[in-house]
């Protein structure tokens, strides 16, 4: 029988930087009493440029030692990098509910009306087999259109501080799609980067506000709520968020967005 967690455990929500809030916003409207913890690995972002071996030895190294720190009842991976590589791993060697984030190509292969799909990521998540299985299984009989758009996660990561990002970045990503072969009949985009979401209004503008946005966010925190199901929640104090790395400036920029998702405190780990 799993043991009941106790009241205090938090969720652990992991992401490689802040794009994780993405989906701790939609797992805040499902369990606005769950105690959590987000951590931003900023010492080893971006992982989309990094191998799958250093990306699931890095994961796993520090999902382990956060576990047995603090104890969660259940942990996020909120980055679709991360989840599309070291999903399996982190599940073999935790021994709590792993929730993982994988792109929204099911949903966007069913609201589809042309029947092209476009996809932004990371280089090492549209490289992904799992992605073709994915695509192989749900989006059979439609055309999948894979981008990688490094850009986009340091965009993201400078509007969350507050900087301006050249509406260049947002166009180039747009036409990294429309410009393939059959991409002028994109109509939905699934944004497979937990960043993504949170430009999603800039790319909205560089692709002429003719698509449609699918990511996984709202999917996820279902999830969340039905492993947690039944399960009581308290707060022995506020929720907050740990970074890795030593820019303590550049995340002390991100405090009041923090704090706008219920995230009152920072530490660097």
């Amino acid at each position: 029988m799993a043991q009941v967690p106790d009241d205090t455990a938090p969720l652990l929500l992991f992401d490689s930087g802040v794009g994780g809030l993405s989906v701790l916003a939609e797992i805040r409207k499902v369990l606005p009493d769950a105690p959590v913890i987000y951590v931003a690995d900023h010492a080893g972002l971006p992982y989309g440029e990094k191998t799958e071996a250093e990306i699931a030895a890095r994961v796993c190294g520090l999902l382990g030692r956060l576990a047995e720190r603090y104890q969660p009842r259940l942990v996020c991976i909120a980055c679709n990098t991360a989840s599309t590589i070291a999903l399996a791993m982190v599940r073999d060697v935790l021994e709590v509910p792993i929730v993982g984030t994988v792109p929204a190509i099911k949903p966007a292969a069913e609201i589809t009306q042309s029947g092209v799909i476009g996809l932004l990521g990371t280089a090492a998540t549209i490289r992904q087999p799992y992605v073709d299985r994915l695509e192989a299984e749900f989006a059979r009989g439609k055309v999948l259109l894979r981008h990688a758009a490094p850009e986009l996660v340091a965009a993201a990561e400078a509007k969350l501080r507050g900087q301006s990002v050249d509406p260049v970045v947002f166009a180039r990503a747009a036409a990294g799609l429309t410009a393939q072969g059959r991409g002028a009949e994109i109509d939905t985009v699934v944004l497979a980067c937990t960043h993504f979401p949170l430009v999603a209004s800039e790319l909205a503008e560089a692709f002429g506000g003719a698509v449609n946005f699918v990511h996984g966010g709202s999917g996820i925190a279902r999830r969340v709520q039905v492993l947690v199901g039944g399960q009581t929640f308290e707060r022995n104090g506020p929720d907050f968020a740990l970074f890795t790395g030593k820019d303590e400036a550049a995340v002390r920029q991100l405090a009041p967005v923090l704090a706008g998702m219920g995230l009152q405190q920072i530490a660097m780990l």
